[in-house]
């Protein structure tokens, strides 16, 4: 019959089997993410409001059928009421049928040109990252000389200067929502470019990074399967900010007069129309106002929740003082 190990040594295999059974299978980067976003409580607040409102503009048209063009002169103006739950505006149209309908244009406007964004800036970003060098002063050149450049009067002069042709190409819908994706798109990319950048300068000195080139990787699979996957968080919080500064955008246009037609209710558009009727009917403007103040401040806070769910030092700490807190309750037991 063998002797007992010593102290010590049965106080490192219980605290192995402490480790090995308290630890989950599916305790992974990306759970560890989720379960910190659920504990930013502003963060989960927004993501339920952003939630229902993308739920009420997708699913609302099949449900409350009153059409937005349906003109009614005898309730113009109203208040909201049983008929008109937003009221109505100064031809009689529910507003919110028009709301709805127009969330929808809103939101895909954000969605769209975050994308362009997001993936204008990631390539030049990696490019200039991966190269360094001349490419790489050349492309932040570019990058500074567009962030040198007055984002709105650039944003109106370019929608006046192609708005007619485009309407006339692809329709007044379609071609304005194109060219306000593009312009908008196209002037948010040099953020995202910068911060992939200053991700890429850092990954590729990692010793992973090191280990691959070492091991004969080429530079593209470098940066697909090592260096990208590991700079994506940033992108990801950088992304839902691009997605509020383009609503609020694609807003600025329409109130300015710049943006979708009348017959296309986007949110901005509602509260272009309602700006000369604020004394007498203020729920014309206040619903649409609030529609859009709702939407950009829970993006807002799910990109703070996606900040601090994503950060690796915070992820690293928290780890840590689970795996210290293992050993330190099988010594105490």
């Amino acid at each position: 019959m063998s002797a007992p190990p010593p102290n010590g040594a049965a106080t490192q295999t219980v605290t192995r089997a402490v480790t090995l059974v308290g630890r989950r299978p599916s305790d992974t980067l990306w759970s560890e993410t989720w379960r910190r976003f659920r504990k930013h409580r502003l963060a989960a607040l927004g993501a339920a409001v952003l939630l229902v409102m993308v739920v009420a503009v997708v699913v609302g048209p099949f449900v409350y059928r009153v059409p937005i063009d349906e003109i009614d002169f005898k309730a113009k103006l109203q208040g909201p009421s049983w008929a008109h739950p937003l009221g109505t505006d100064d031809l009689g149209q529910d507003l919110l049928a028009r709301m709805l309908y127009g969330g929808r244009i809103s939101l895909a406007v954000g969605v769209a040109a975050m994308l362009i964004a997001i993936i204008a800036g990631t390539l030049i970003g990696a490019l200039a990252g991966q190269m360094g060098g001349t490419t790489d002063h050349a492309l932040m050149r570019l990058t500074d000389l567009f962030l040198s450049l007055p984002t709105l009067p650039l944003l109106l002069l370019l929608v006046y200067l192609f708005r007619d042709s485009l309407k006339k190409a692809l329709g007044p819908e379609m071609g304005v929502f194109i060219l306000v994706v593009i312009v908008i798109g196209g002037l948010r990319w040099m953020p995202v470019a910068r911060l992939v950048r200053a991700q890429f300068l850092s990954l590729r000195e990692k010793e992973f990074v090191e280990a691959a080139r070492s091991l004969g990787a080429a530079p593209l699979r470098q940066v697909v399967r090592h260096v990208l996957p590991n700079a994506v968080g940033p992108v990801i919080v950088a992304g839902t900010i691009d997605v509020a500064a383009a609503i609020i955008a694609e807003s600025s246009l329409s109130f300015l007069g710049l943006g979708f037609p009348p017959d296309i209710p986007t949110w901005g558009r509602i509260l272009f129309d309602a700006k000369d009727n604020l004394d007498f009917a203020p729920h014309w403007a206040l619903f649409p106002g609030t529609a859009i103040f709702l939407t950009v401040l829970s993006i807002n806070y799910i990109g703070d929740g996606l900040r601090d769910a994503l950060d690796p030092r915070k992820v690293l700490s928290s780890a840590s003082t689970g795996q210290d807190a293992g050993p330190a309750a099988a010594a105490g037991s």
